[in-house]
């Protein structure tokens, strides 16, 4: 077992070190790669899995309200520490309700569970995406506008994707294959991205730090053990969850944190922090969930 999860953690840790150590060298500025990844990658990477012939999301409804739940109880979980702590919820509770889905839960779920477990997590990604773009959002800013929201590349993908995905409906096979290889990209890209931001992240307050990154994979799992019996899921979808709940907090908490001057130095210290307690918490998690 020991074995099996450091072969599926190994891989994404060697390309975000890969990206780091770039960085260090060569101090990339990412921001025109990052656009490119959100813009067209992450959105193809939605919509070609939704819209997959060998995926039936109809099948795999339960894990939309296992996602709601897993980010509205890990909320929950954590509001009152934060009023414990002396610490704004608006800077706690992003972190600990958004995982990194993205960066790590993708690559770690195609690892763990192959192709139908890769497309099944797609799911859970786009629900907590979603979630992260309004919920979060106003999370952060009461003052947010969510009118642009329905032209967020991701939001459209996902909409065009069930649609598929619920109507049967399959593009041909030829340009089925061009989307899903550009879409493709984004897990390896997500990771370096992952590693060059680490650059730019200090342990300043880490005790603050600490308690965020402890709270995301804790609050998370406890989430997810209310989710599996209360959906009644099955054996493969709970591992999903389970892996979902067990990840560190989303690298786009920092920049929303930046966006909306949420206190960027205490979300770069959860952030940073989070993602190097993952050695501890996601083979945690892939204990419980193989």
């Amino acid at each position: 077992m020991f074995e099996r999860i450091l072969t599926i953690i190994l891989p994404v840790l060697v390309i975000v070190l890969i990206g780091w150590l770039y960085a260090r060298h060569a101090r990339p500025d990412m921001r025109a790669t990052n656009k490119l990844n959100m813009d067209v990658c992450v959105p193809l990477l939605v919509f070609s899995a939704l819209a997959a012939k060998d995926f039936h999301l109809a099948a795999q409804w339960k894990l939309m309200p296992a996602a709601l739940l897993v980010v509205l109880v890990s909320g929950l979980l954590s509001w009152p520490v934060a009023r414990l702590a002396g610490i704004s919820p608006r800077t706690l509770l992003p972190p600990v309700m958004f995982n990194n889905c993205g960066n790590m839960g993708l690559p770690l779920a195609l690892l763990a569970f192959g192709r139908e477990g890769f497309n099944a997590f797609v799911v859970l990604f786009v629900i907590s995406n979603l979630l992260h773009f309004t919920l979060g959002a106003f999370i952060f800013s009461r003052h947010t506008s969510l009118r642009s929201l329905g032209k967020n590349p991701i939001v459209l993908a996902t909409a065009l994707g069930l649609l598929f995905g619920l109507a049967g409906w399959h593009l041909p096979d030829w340009l089925m294959g061009g989307l899903k290889l550009l879409g493709e990209i984004t897990i390896p890209l997500m990771l370096f991205a992952l590693g060059v931001r680490m650059l730019d992240v200090s342990f300043k307050g880490w005790h603050i730090g600490l308690l965020g990154a402890v709270l995301c994979p804790l609050t998370g799992l406890a989430a997810a053990a209310i989710a599996v019996p209360l959906l009644q899921l099955d054996a493969s979808q709970a591992a999903l969850v389970i892996l979902f709940g067990a990840l560190p907090p989303a690298v786009l908490n920092f920049l929303m944190a930046e966006l909306y001057q949420q206190e960027a130095d205490r979300m770069a210290s959860i952030v940073l922090i989070g993602n190097l307690l993952s050695l501890l918490f996601v083979p945690l998690g892939l204990a419980f969930a193989l």
